[in-house]
């Protein structure tokens, strides 16, 4: 079970999500050092991301974004700070025209 579970529905298609999954994927490898591999699919994407102490995956469909996080013994006392701070930036990559709701 994840440490971290975070998940939107959006109206900006495949194409529009793919845009702000890579936004956001950019703005992960800067901010927390994570390495992220993305691999495109048909109708469906995913983004795995890992550090020392935290592993997890971002879907992206033309409708919904799910991460889901694992952390490591260090970084699960900072949990609830952890997500916070990833739900406003994914919220507010969202937020713009034709952005999500939130459904978690």
């Amino acid at each position: 079970m994840p440490d971290i579970h975070i998940e939107r529905n959006h109206t900006l298609g495949i194409a529009g999500a793919r845009k702000v999954a890579h936004q956001w994927i950019e703005q992960a490898e800067q901010e927390f050092g994570l390495e992220c591999v993305y691999t495109p699919g048909e109708d469906r994407d995913v983004a795995t991301f890992t550090r020392a102490g935290i592993d997890g995956t971002v879907e992206v469909t033309a409708s919904t974004f799910t991460l889901d996080a694992t952390l490591g013994f260090l970084f699960s006392s900072f949990s609830e700070m952890i997500e916070q701070k990833i739900t406003r930036n994914l919220d507010a990559m969202l937020g713009a025209p034709g952005g999500g709701t939130r459904l978690a």
